[in-house]
Protein backbone atom coordinates (compact mmCIF):
# COMPACT_ATOMS: atom_id res chain seq x y z
CA UNK A 1 0.00 0.00 0.00
CA UNK A 2 1.49 3.72 -1.37
CA UNK A 3 1.89 6.26 1.20
CA UNK A 4 -1.56 7.05 2.54
CA UNK A 5 -1.55 10.44 2.13
CA UNK A 6 -0.66 10.43 -1.95
CA UNK A 7 -3.75 7.68 -2.66
CA UNK A 8 -6.33 9.33 -4.76
CA UNK A 9 -10.01 9.07 -3.66
CA UNK A 10 -11.16 6.80 -5.89
CA UNK A 11 -7.97 4.12 -4.92
CA UNK A 12 -8.87 4.85 -1.39
CA UNK A 13 -12.05 3.70 -2.00
CA UNK A 14 -11.45 1.08 -3.57
CA UNK A 15 -8.91 -0.12 -0.62
CA UNK A 16 -11.45 0.95 1.94
CA UNK A 17 -13.68 -1.73 0.25
CA UNK A 18 -10.97 -4.27 0.13
CA UNK A 19 -10.25 -3.86 3.34
CA UNK A 20 -6.71 -3.05 2.59
CA UNK A 21 -6.75 0.47 4.75
CA UNK A 22 -9.55 2.41 6.94
CA UNK A 23 -10.76 5.61 6.97
CA UNK A 24 -9.79 6.26 10.11
CA UNK A 25 -6.08 5.45 9.00
CA UNK A 26 -6.26 7.47 6.47
CA UNK A 27 -7.86 10.82 7.98
CA UNK A 28 -5.13 10.37 11.04
CA UNK A 29 -2.21 10.13 8.41
CA UNK A 30 -4.00 13.16 6.65
CA UNK A 31 -4.33 15.21 9.54
CA UNK A 32 -0.85 14.17 11.06
CA UNK A 33 0.71 15.72 7.16
CA UNK A 34 -1.39 19.27 7.92
CA UNK A 35 0.07 19.50 11.36
CA UNK A 36 3.59 18.47 9.94
CA UNK A 37 3.72 20.89 6.81
CA UNK A 38 0.96 23.91 7.34
CA UNK A 39 3.00 25.80 9.66
CA UNK A 40 5.35 25.62 6.26
CA UNK A 41 2.10 26.25 3.70
CA UNK A 42 -0.50 28.04 5.60
CA UNK A 43 -2.77 26.09 3.40
CA UNK A 44 -5.51 25.97 6.15
CA UNK A 45 -7.64 28.40 8.42
CA UNK A 46 -9.30 25.52 10.31
CA UNK A 47 -8.26 22.45 11.63
CA UNK A 48 -11.26 20.11 12.81
CA UNK A 49 -9.08 16.44 13.93
CA UNK A 50 -12.24 15.84 16.26
CA UNK A 51 -14.82 15.89 14.09
CA UNK A 52 -12.69 14.56 11.03
CA UNK A 53 -11.83 11.39 13.32
CA UNK A 54 -15.23 11.41 14.40
CA UNK A 55 -16.48 10.89 11.17
CA UNK A 56 -14.21 8.80 10.19
CA UNK A 57 -14.77 6.35 12.64
CA UNK A 58 -18.31 6.29 11.91
CA UNK A 59 -17.59 5.47 7.90
CA UNK A 60 -15.31 3.20 8.78
CA UNK A 61 -18.21 1.66 10.94
CA UNK A 62 -20.47 1.74 7.75
CA UNK A 63 -17.43 0.37 5.61
CA UNK A 64 -17.79 -2.46 8.17
CA UNK A 65 -21.00 -3.61 7.89
CA UNK A 66 -21.62 -2.51 4.37
CA UNK A 67 -23.84 0.16 4.39
CA UNK A 68 -21.70 2.79 2.95
CA UNK A 69 -23.52 6.54 1.98
CA UNK A 70 -21.90 7.99 -0.70
CA UNK A 71 -19.58 7.67 -3.43
CA UNK A 72 -16.86 9.29 -1.03
CA UNK A 73 -17.36 7.39 1.79
CA UNK A 74 -13.99 8.10 3.86
CA UNK A 75 -12.44 9.92 1.66
CA UNK A 76 -11.23 13.54 3.43
CA UNK A 77 -12.24 16.66 1.97
CA UNK A 78 -11.31 20.35 1.96
CA UNK A 79 -13.54 22.95 2.18
CA UNK A 80 -12.77 26.27 0.60
CA UNK A 81 -12.86 29.32 3.29
CA UNK A 82 -15.90 30.88 1.27
CA UNK A 83 -17.99 28.14 1.76
CA UNK A 84 -20.11 27.55 5.18
CA UNK A 85 -19.84 24.64 7.52
CA UNK A 86 -22.15 24.20 10.13
CA UNK A 87 -20.98 25.89 13.39
CA UNK A 88 -18.03 26.99 11.59
CA UNK A 89 -17.20 31.31 11.05
CA UNK A 90 -17.30 32.04 7.58
CA UNK A 91 -15.19 34.41 7.18
CA UNK A 92 -14.14 35.23 3.78
CA UNK A 93 -10.31 35.92 5.05
CA UNK A 94 -11.77 39.36 6.06
CA UNK A 95 -10.85 41.33 8.96
CA UNK A 96 -14.49 42.92 8.12
CA UNK A 97 -16.05 40.11 9.49
CA UNK A 98 -17.03 38.92 12.93
CA UNK A 99 -15.70 35.04 13.82
CA UNK A 100 -18.73 35.10 16.51
CA UNK A 101 -21.29 35.01 12.88
CA UNK A 102 -21.57 31.07 12.73
CA UNK A 103 -23.04 29.31 9.92
CA UNK A 104 -26.14 27.76 10.77
CA UNK A 105 -26.81 25.30 7.90
CA UNK A 106 -23.80 23.50 5.30
CA UNK A 107 -23.53 25.45 2.41
CA UNK A 108 -24.78 23.21 -0.64
CA UNK A 109 -21.04 22.19 -1.74
CA UNK A 110 -20.27 21.44 2.06
CA UNK A 111 -23.62 19.41 2.21
CA UNK A 112 -22.82 17.39 -0.37
CA UNK A 113 -19.72 16.54 0.32
CA UNK A 114 -20.47 15.15 3.55
CA UNK A 115 -23.48 13.50 2.35
CA UNK A 116 -21.67 11.67 0.20
CA UNK A 117 -19.39 10.27 3.07
CA UNK A 118 -16.28 12.23 2.90
CA UNK A 119 -14.79 13.45 5.49
CA UNK A 120 -14.50 17.15 6.24
CA UNK A 121 -11.13 17.96 7.37
CA UNK A 122 -11.22 22.01 7.51
CA UNK A 123 -11.58 24.94 5.95
CA UNK A 124 -8.41 26.41 2.88
CA UNK A 125 -7.05 29.56 2.86
CA UNK A 126 -7.92 32.19 0.20
CA UNK A 127 -7.57 35.90 -0.19
CA UNK A 128 -10.02 38.51 1.02
CA UNK A 129 -13.41 37.77 -0.13
CA UNK A 130 -11.25 35.53 -2.88
CA UNK A 131 -11.07 38.86 -4.72
CA UNK A 132 -7.20 37.75 -6.60
CA UNK A 133 -5.05 35.15 -8.18
CA UNK A 134 -3.00 35.08 -5.56
CA UNK A 135 -3.66 33.91 -1.76
CA UNK A 136 -2.64 36.04 1.39
CA UNK A 137 -4.75 37.93 3.39
CA UNK A 138 -4.34 39.93 6.52
CA UNK A 139 -6.36 37.73 8.21
CA UNK A 140 -4.30 34.61 8.30
CA UNK A 141 -1.14 35.58 6.42
CA UNK A 142 0.45 34.07 3.39
CA UNK A 143 0.17 30.76 1.26
CA UNK A 144 3.10 28.64 -0.30
CA UNK A 145 3.48 26.67 -3.18
CA UNK A 146 4.59 22.78 -2.34
CA UNK A 147 6.94 22.89 -5.59
CA UNK A 148 8.61 25.69 -4.26
CA UNK A 149 7.61 27.68 -1.00
CA UNK A 150 9.14 30.82 -2.07
CA UNK A 151 6.58 31.12 -4.75
CA UNK A 152 2.95 31.41 -4.83
CA UNK A 153 0.36 28.67 -5.46
CA UNK A 154 -2.06 30.78 -7.02
CA UNK A 155 -5.60 31.82 -6.42
CA UNK A 156 -8.27 32.25 -5.39
CA UNK A 157 -8.23 28.63 -4.39
CA UNK A 158 -4.53 28.95 -3.23
CA UNK A 159 -5.11 26.95 0.20
CA UNK A 160 -6.82 24.23 -1.59
CA UNK A 161 -4.54 23.77 -4.26
CA UNK A 162 -1.59 23.70 -1.49
CA UNK A 163 -3.57 21.43 0.45
CA UNK A 164 -4.21 19.03 -2.31
CA UNK A 165 -0.35 18.81 -3.87
CA UNK A 166 1.18 18.50 -0.25
CA UNK A 167 -1.11 15.12 0.54
CA UNK A 168 -3.49 17.12 3.05
CA UNK A 169 -6.40 15.55 1.48
CA UNK A 170 -7.61 14.52 -2.54
CA UNK A 171 -10.50 16.33 -2.42
CA UNK A 172 -10.50 19.98 -2.36
CA UNK A 173 -13.19 21.89 -3.09
CA UNK A 174 -12.62 25.60 -4.74
CA UNK A 175 -14.60 28.94 -6.60
CA UNK A 176 -13.46 30.47 -9.80
CA UNK A 177 -14.59 33.94 -11.00
CA UNK A 178 -12.12 34.96 -13.60
CA UNK A 179 -10.03 31.14 -12.74
CA UNK A 180 -9.23 30.78 -9.39
CA UNK A 181 -9.57 26.90 -9.75
CA UNK A 182 -7.78 27.03 -12.99
CA UNK A 183 -5.00 29.33 -11.57
CA UNK A 184 -3.94 27.82 -8.33
CA UNK A 185 -4.14 24.18 -10.08
CA UNK A 186 -2.17 25.50 -12.62
CA UNK A 187 0.36 26.57 -10.12
CA UNK A 188 0.92 23.70 -8.22
CA UNK A 189 0.58 21.07 -10.91
CA UNK A 190 -3.11 19.83 -10.40
CA UNK A 191 -6.15 19.01 -12.23
CA UNK A 192 -8.98 21.94 -11.68
CA UNK A 193 -12.32 22.37 -13.33
CA UNK A 194 -14.56 25.31 -13.62
CA UNK A 195 -17.94 23.91 -14.33
CA UNK A 196 -20.79 25.48 -16.62
CA UNK A 197 -22.20 28.87 -15.09
CA UNK A 198 -25.22 27.14 -12.41
CA UNK A 199 -23.65 23.76 -13.15
CA UNK A 200 -23.09 23.54 -8.89
CA UNK A 201 -25.89 25.02 -6.79
CA UNK A 202 -24.22 27.73 -4.45
CA UNK A 203 -25.38 29.86 -1.48
CA UNK A 204 -25.21 32.54 -0.61
CA UNK A 205 -25.21 33.96 -3.79
CA UNK A 206 -22.37 35.58 -4.47
CA UNK A 207 -21.87 39.45 -5.65
CA UNK A 208 -19.98 37.74 -8.62
CA UNK A 209 -22.37 34.94 -9.43
CA UNK A 210 -22.85 35.71 -12.82
CA UNK A 211 -19.23 35.12 -13.55
CA UNK A 212 -18.43 32.48 -10.29
CA UNK A 213 -18.62 28.94 -9.87
CA UNK A 214 -18.04 26.19 -7.60
CA UNK A 215 -15.73 23.01 -8.38
CA UNK A 216 -13.22 20.62 -7.85
CA UNK A 217 -9.27 21.01 -7.50
CA UNK A 218 -7.91 17.14 -7.19
CA UNK A 219 -4.65 15.08 -8.52
CA UNK A 220 -6.63 12.98 -11.45
CA UNK A 221 -9.62 13.49 -13.48
CA UNK A 222 -11.23 11.20 -12.26
CA UNK A 223 -11.59 11.86 -9.03
CA UNK A 224 -12.77 15.53 -10.21
CA UNK A 225 -15.55 13.61 -11.79
CA UNK A 226 -16.03 11.94 -8.45
CA UNK A 227 -16.26 15.12 -7.10
CA UNK A 228 -18.62 16.32 -9.83
CA UNK A 229 -21.08 13.58 -9.74
CA UNK A 230 -21.86 14.74 -5.86
CA UNK A 231 -21.17 18.87 -6.41
CA UNK A 232 -23.90 18.91 -8.98
CA UNK A 233 -26.56 17.14 -7.12
CA UNK A 234 -29.60 20.18 -6.75
CA UNK A 235 -30.44 22.14 -4.22
CA UNK A 236 -33.32 24.22 -4.18
CA UNK A 237 -30.87 27.29 -2.04
CA UNK A 238 -29.33 28.28 -5.46
CA UNK A 239 -32.07 29.39 -7.44
CA UNK A 240 -30.16 30.22 -10.31
CA UNK A 241 -28.70 26.50 -10.82
CA UNK A 242 -29.12 24.18 -13.67
CA UNK A 243 -31.43 21.60 -13.96
CA UNK A 244 -29.79 18.23 -12.29
CA UNK A 245 -29.29 15.84 -15.02
CA UNK A 246 -28.47 12.88 -12.63
CA UNK A 247 -24.99 12.10 -15.09
CA UNK A 248 -22.43 10.01 -14.04
CA UNK A 249 -19.69 12.06 -15.05
CA UNK A 250 -17.41 8.96 -15.17
CA UNK A 251 -19.25 7.30 -17.82
CA UNK A 252 -17.22 8.02 -21.38
CA UNK A 253 -14.46 9.23 -19.19
CA UNK A 254 -12.00 6.65 -20.78
CA UNK A 255 -13.12 7.11 -24.85
CA UNK A 256 -10.12 9.06 -25.68
CA UNK A 257 -9.92 11.91 -28.47
CA UNK A 258 -9.76 10.29 -31.48
CA UNK A 259 -12.18 12.07 -34.31
CA UNK A 260 -12.36 15.11 -31.85
CA UNK A 261 -11.85 18.22 -33.69
CA UNK A 262 -10.11 20.70 -31.15
CA UNK A 263 -8.49 24.43 -31.70
CA UNK A 264 -5.55 25.46 -30.76
CA UNK A 265 -5.26 29.19 -29.33
CA UNK A 266 -1.92 30.38 -28.60
CA UNK A 267 -2.94 33.17 -27.22
CA UNK A 268 -0.31 35.40 -27.95
CA UNK A 269 -2.56 37.25 -29.86
CA UNK A 270 -3.56 38.79 -26.78
CA UNK A 271 -0.85 38.33 -24.23
CA UNK A 272 2.90 37.59 -24.27
CA UNK A 273 3.10 34.30 -23.31
CA UNK A 274 6.71 32.71 -21.41
CA UNK A 275 8.65 30.78 -23.67
CA UNK A 276 8.69 27.89 -21.23
CA UNK A 277 4.47 27.89 -21.35
CA UNK A 278 4.70 28.11 -25.01
CA UNK A 279 6.76 25.25 -25.31
CA UNK A 280 4.92 23.17 -23.25
CA UNK A 281 1.30 23.59 -24.66
CA UNK A 282 2.36 23.32 -27.88
CA UNK A 283 4.45 20.20 -27.14
CA UNK A 284 1.05 18.79 -25.01
CA UNK A 285 -1.07 19.82 -28.44
CA UNK A 286 0.76 17.52 -30.45
CA UNK A 287 0.00 15.06 -28.13
CA UNK A 288 -3.25 15.69 -28.93
CA UNK A 289 -2.67 14.78 -32.65
CA UNK A 290 -0.88 11.75 -32.02
CA UNK A 291 -4.12 10.43 -29.39
CA UNK A 292 -6.00 11.02 -32.83
CA UNK A 293 -7.48 14.02 -32.66
CA UNK A 294 -7.94 16.84 -35.29
CA UNK A 295 -6.30 19.95 -34.29
CA UNK A 296 -6.16 23.11 -36.00
CA UNK A 297 -4.97 26.44 -34.77
CA UNK A 298 -7.51 28.38 -34.82
CA UNK A 299 -8.54 32.20 -33.06
CA UNK A 300 -12.03 32.81 -30.89
CA UNK A 301 -11.97 35.80 -31.82
CA UNK A 302 -12.44 37.72 -28.34
CA UNK A 303 -10.56 40.89 -27.69
CA UNK A 304 -9.42 41.81 -23.97
CA UNK A 305 -12.20 42.69 -22.13
CA UNK A 306 -11.20 44.22 -18.92
CA UNK A 307 -12.52 47.45 -18.29
CA UNK A 308 -16.60 45.30 -18.33
CA UNK A 309 -15.20 42.47 -16.29
CA UNK A 310 -13.60 45.10 -13.53
CA UNK A 311 -17.20 46.80 -13.88
CA UNK A 312 -18.38 43.75 -12.60
CA UNK A 313 -15.53 42.96 -9.99
CA UNK A 314 -15.32 46.22 -8.39
CA UNK A 315 -18.79 46.41 -8.29
CA UNK A 316 -18.97 42.81 -6.46
CA UNK A 317 -16.38 44.40 -4.11
CA UNK A 318 -18.62 47.19 -3.01
CA UNK A 319 -21.24 45.13 -1.86
CA UNK A 320 -18.71 43.08 -0.13
CA UNK A 321 -17.21 45.80 1.81
CA UNK A 322 -20.68 47.59 2.28
CA UNK A 323 -21.14 47.52 6.03
CA UNK A 324 -17.84 47.25 7.11
CA UNK A 325 -16.43 49.39 9.81
CA UNK A 326 -13.54 52.27 9.20
CA UNK A 327 -11.52 50.60 11.58
CA UNK A 328 -11.86 46.76 10.33
CA UNK A 329 -11.17 48.37 6.57
CA UNK A 330 -8.14 49.82 7.61
CA UNK A 331 -6.67 45.97 8.03
CA UNK A 332 -8.39 45.06 4.71
CA UNK A 333 -6.25 44.30 1.88
CA UNK A 334 -5.75 47.78 -0.12
CA UNK A 335 -6.35 46.66 -3.54
CA UNK A 336 -9.95 45.02 -2.68
CA UNK A 337 -10.10 48.70 -0.94
CA UNK A 338 -9.43 50.81 -3.85
CA UNK A 339 -11.51 48.25 -6.29
CA UNK A 340 -14.39 48.62 -3.51
CA UNK A 341 -13.79 52.17 -3.76
CA UNK A 342 -13.75 52.16 -7.74
CA UNK A 343 -17.04 49.91 -7.20
CA UNK A 344 -19.08 52.24 -5.58
CA UNK A 345 -18.60 55.01 -8.13
CA UNK A 346 -20.01 52.69 -10.61
CA UNK A 347 -23.13 54.26 -12.78
CA UNK A 348 -25.93 51.80 -13.37
CA UNK A 349 -26.07 52.24 -17.03
CA UNK A 350 -21.92 51.21 -16.98
CA UNK A 351 -22.85 48.14 -15.13
CA UNK A 352 -25.77 47.18 -17.68
CA UNK A 353 -23.51 47.77 -20.43
CA UNK A 354 -21.06 45.37 -18.99
CA UNK A 355 -23.64 42.87 -18.49
CA UNK A 356 -24.38 43.39 -22.61
CA UNK A 357 -20.49 43.16 -23.05
CA UNK A 358 -21.12 39.65 -21.70
CA UNK A 359 -23.93 38.19 -23.48
CA UNK A 360 -21.68 39.46 -26.32
CA UNK A 361 -18.50 37.56 -25.49
CA UNK A 362 -20.90 34.38 -24.59
CA UNK A 363 -22.40 34.55 -28.11
CA UNK A 364 -18.92 34.89 -29.94
CA UNK A 365 -17.32 32.04 -28.14
CA UNK A 366 -20.83 30.43 -28.63
CA UNK A 367 -20.56 30.61 -32.51
CA UNK A 368 -16.53 30.27 -32.81
CA UNK A 369 -17.35 26.67 -31.35
CA UNK A 370 -20.86 25.65 -33.39
CA UNK A 371 -19.12 27.28 -36.72
CA UNK A 372 -15.83 25.56 -36.39
CA UNK A 373 -16.99 22.82 -35.26
CA UNK A 374 -15.29 23.01 -32.81
CA UNK A 375 -15.33 20.62 -29.60
CA UNK A 376 -12.66 21.80 -27.65
CA UNK A 377 -10.61 24.39 -27.27
CA UNK A 378 -6.30 23.96 -26.56
CA UNK A 379 -4.66 26.91 -24.55
CA UNK A 380 -2.45 27.81 -22.23
CA UNK A 381 -4.12 28.53 -18.53
CA UNK A 382 -1.57 31.51 -17.45
CA UNK A 383 0.85 33.16 -19.68
CA UNK A 384 3.36 32.91 -16.86
CA UNK A 385 5.06 30.66 -14.67
CA UNK A 386 4.41 30.65 -10.65
CA UNK A 387 6.29 34.31 -9.29
CA UNK A 388 7.57 34.64 -5.69
CA UNK A 389 4.93 35.56 -2.69
CA UNK A 390 4.95 39.54 -1.77
CA UNK A 391 5.93 40.32 -5.55
CA UNK A 392 3.94 42.55 -6.91
CA UNK A 393 1.57 41.31 -9.68
CA UNK A 394 -1.68 43.27 -11.02
CA UNK A 395 -4.57 42.89 -9.17
CA UNK A 396 -8.01 43.33 -10.62
CA UNK A 397 -8.14 46.76 -9.29
CA UNK A 398 -5.33 47.53 -11.27
CA UNK A 399 -5.23 49.19 -15.32
CA UNK A 400 -1.97 46.10 -15.79
CA UNK A 401 -3.95 43.61 -14.72
CA UNK A 402 -5.54 42.73 -18.55
CA UNK A 403 -1.67 42.78 -19.84
CA UNK A 404 -0.54 40.81 -16.94
CA UNK A 405 -1.58 36.93 -16.49
CA UNK A 406 -4.88 36.33 -16.18
CA UNK A 407 -6.56 37.69 -19.73
CA UNK A 408 -6.50 33.85 -21.03
CA UNK A 409 -8.38 32.54 -17.97
CA UNK A 410 -11.30 35.22 -17.29
CA UNK A 411 -13.27 35.39 -20.42
CA UNK A 412 -14.48 32.28 -19.96
CA UNK A 413 -16.33 33.42 -16.54
CA UNK A 414 -17.84 35.90 -18.23
CA UNK A 415 -19.13 33.84 -21.00
CA UNK A 416 -19.94 31.32 -18.09
CA UNK A 417 -18.16 27.71 -20.51
CA UNK A 418 -16.86 25.02 -18.63
CA UNK A 419 -12.96 24.93 -18.95
CA UNK A 420 -10.43 23.09 -16.64
CA UNK A 421 -6.57 23.34 -16.22
CA UNK A 422 -4.13 20.50 -16.38
CA UNK A 423 -0.57 20.28 -15.77
CA UNK A 424 1.24 19.73 -19.47
CA UNK A 425 5.08 20.12 -17.89
CA UNK A 426 7.90 22.15 -15.66
CA UNK A 427 10.06 24.98 -16.36
CA UNK A 428 13.67 24.46 -16.04
CA UNK A 429 13.38 25.44 -12.16
CA UNK A 430 10.74 22.40 -11.50
CA UNK A 431 7.53 24.69 -11.45
CA UNK A 432 4.10 23.48 -13.40
CA UNK A 433 2.69 24.53 -16.20
CA UNK A 434 -0.50 24.09 -16.77
CA UNK A 435 -2.92 23.59 -20.06
CA UNK A 436 -6.53 25.12 -20.16
CA UNK A 437 -8.94 22.85 -22.19
CA UNK A 438 -12.23 25.24 -22.86
CA UNK A 439 -15.42 23.86 -24.02
CA UNK A 440 -18.59 25.40 -24.91
CA UNK A 441 -21.34 25.23 -22.28
CA UNK A 442 -22.49 21.69 -21.14
CA UNK A 443 -19.05 20.08 -22.55
CA UNK A 444 -18.37 18.86 -18.89
CA UNK A 445 -18.16 15.47 -20.17
CA UNK A 446 -16.32 15.73 -23.25
CA UNK A 447 -13.63 18.15 -21.06
CA UNK A 448 -13.18 15.17 -18.97
CA UNK A 449 -12.74 12.89 -21.44
CA UNK A 450 -9.72 14.87 -23.32
CA UNK A 451 -8.19 15.19 -19.87
CA UNK A 452 -8.39 11.72 -18.93
CA UNK A 453 -6.60 11.29 -22.33
CA UNK A 454 -3.78 13.38 -21.58
CA UNK A 455 -3.52 12.54 -18.48
CA UNK A 456 -3.10 8.91 -19.21
CA UNK A 457 0.13 9.42 -20.91
CA UNK A 458 1.28 12.34 -18.44
CA UNK A 459 0.21 11.29 -15.11
CA UNK A 460 -0.06 13.75 -12.79
CA UNK A 461 2.96 14.04 -10.13
CA UNK A 462 2.94 15.54 -6.38
CA UNK A 463 5.79 17.57 -5.37
CA UNK A 464 8.28 16.08 -2.28
CA UNK A 465 8.20 17.95 0.74
CA UNK A 466 11.20 16.51 2.62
Amino acid sequence: MKDFVALNAADLVKAYGAGEVSPVEVTRATLDQIHRYNDLLNAWVIVDDEGAVTAAEQSEDRWRRGETIGAIDGVPVGIKELFDVKGWPTRFSSPTTSPDHKAQADGPVTARMREAGGIILGKTATPEFSWKGTTDSALHGVTRNPWNTDMTPGGSSGGASAACAAGMGPLQTGTDAGGSIRIPACFTGLYGLKTTQGRVPNVPISPTYGVSQAGPITRTVEDAALMLNELTKPDPRDPFALEYTGRDWRVGLHDGVEGMRIAYFPGDRIIRIDPEVDAAVKAAVREFEDMGAIVEEADPGFENIIDDFLTLWRTAAAVNLEHARVEDLEKSDRGLVRAATHGRKTMGTDYVKALQTRAALGQLISQFFANGPWDLMLMPTTPIVPFEVGQKIYAPDDPEYAKGWTPLTFPFNVAGNAAASIPCGFTQSGLPIGLQIVGPWYSEATILRASRAYESRHPIVLPTLD
